[in-house]
């Protein structure tokens, strides 16, 4: 469904967690850095419900310095944003993260979901995690992304959900394009409008706009 929506030759720069339906597409990405804070704080409380005798006590200070990485990096995302980080010096910053990143990462864990997670921090896809520093306008969390959807889900929530497959696909689809529309500072009606009527590379061009 991802490769249908993006196309094979998607050339932008998706902000993505680390579910699998997005790999293979584009040849970057930014990895979320709030989803790795919110694995880890759960990473931390499951480790603090075994046993004393099964407790690694490396897993407490892993999470917390890695908590703390990622509190700098969104922090740093914010300035860069606003201009209080001049982007000339993103090369130096990413440098000194990758050194803060790799002492975090050095100590093999004996607590599985810790250690899955260090693996990934420490493997070749860590140069996605620092993205954001080497790409303008790319932020470090897809924050943005998961706002769009709270309303959604509340809704789906108190509604349980629909009764057909047709109003499956017309809750999923209909929503998704009013919220690009609204992203895109287009009337939503004018924007379907052009969807509907338009030409198939006009409809294309409107629908992925890149309005960042």
């Amino acid at each position: 469904m991802a490769k249908n929506i993006f196309g094979e030759n998607f050339d932008g720069t998706l902000v993505r967690d680390r579910y699998a339906a997005y790999n293979g597409i584009g040849l970057d990405w930014q990895a979320c850095i709030a989803h790795i804070t919110t694995k880890a704080k759960e990473i931390k409380g499951e480790h603090a419900l075994l046993p004393q005798t099964d407790q690694d006590p490396a897993v407490g200070p892993f999470c917390d310095r890695l908590i703390n990485l990622c509190s700098r990096l969104c922090n740093t995302g914010q300035k860069l944003k606003s201009g209080d980080i001049p982007w000339e010096r993103t090369t130096k910053i990413e440098k000194r993260f990758i050194r803060e990143l790799h002492t975090i990462c050095k100590q093999p864990l004996r607590f599985k979901p810790a250690e899955t997670l260090r693996a990934y921090l420490a493997g070749p896809e860590q140069r996605f995690l620092f993205t954001f520093l080497r790409r303008p306008g790319v932020p470090p969390t897809n924050n943005h992304a998961e706002q769009s959807l709270r309303h959604l889900v509340i809704f789906r929530k108190i509604c349980f959900g629909t009764r057909s497959e047709s109003g499956l696909k017309t809750h999923s689809i209909l929503p998704s394009l009013v919220q690009t529309a609204r992203r895109q500072g287009v009337h939503p009606r004018k924007f379907l409008q052009t969807l509907l009527t338009a030409d198939t590379a006009t409809a294309q061009a409107a629908l992925y706009n890149n309005s960042s």
